[in-house]
């Protein structure tokens, strides 16, 4: 009898682990806030390309115009009357002017002109094409 009471005093040893989780947590904060995620939209878009081209903004505002005609917005399709309105809108509450223009190489010149046209009404101070180098 006293054997199983010795047995029940040993018991399983126990372990702590909230320090570790405490850790992880930490470390999983601290990989989200230095880590930027700029990405383009799911669409699948050829850029054109241009040997003048520099690094774009991150910040700027991004207007996506795939090889249909078909306008996006924060991954949110729109109708090509629209993007002013919402341009102005975004507009409003940035610090930043810029408004970049990710197109696809094969969009008709007429679309990207009045996208381009209507972003400059909206109050953009500049207005530009993303292509391959500057996108990446």
């Amino acid at each position: 009898m006293g054997r199983l009471l010795k047995r029940d005093k040993q018991g399983p040893s126990d372990l702590d682990i909230s320090p570790l989780i405490d850790v992880v947590f930490i470390l999983l904060i601290f990989f989200m806030v230095s880590t930027t995620f700029i990405k383009d939209t799911q669409l699948d878009l050829e850029r054109p390309s241009a040997s003048s081209g520099t690094k774009a903004n991150t910040k700027a505002l991004r207007v996506v115009l795939d090889r249909t005609g078909a306008v996006f917005i924060d991954d949110a399709p729109i109708k090509p009357w629209m993007v002013q309105s919402r341009v102005r809108d975004h507009l409003r509450d940035a610090q930043d002017g810029t408004v970049l223009i990710v197109a696809d190489r094969r969009v008709v010149a007429e679309s990207l002109i009045e996208v381009v046209d209507q972003c400059r009404l909206a109050g953009a101070d500049d207005v530009g094409v993303i292509t391959d180098a500057e996108g990446a």
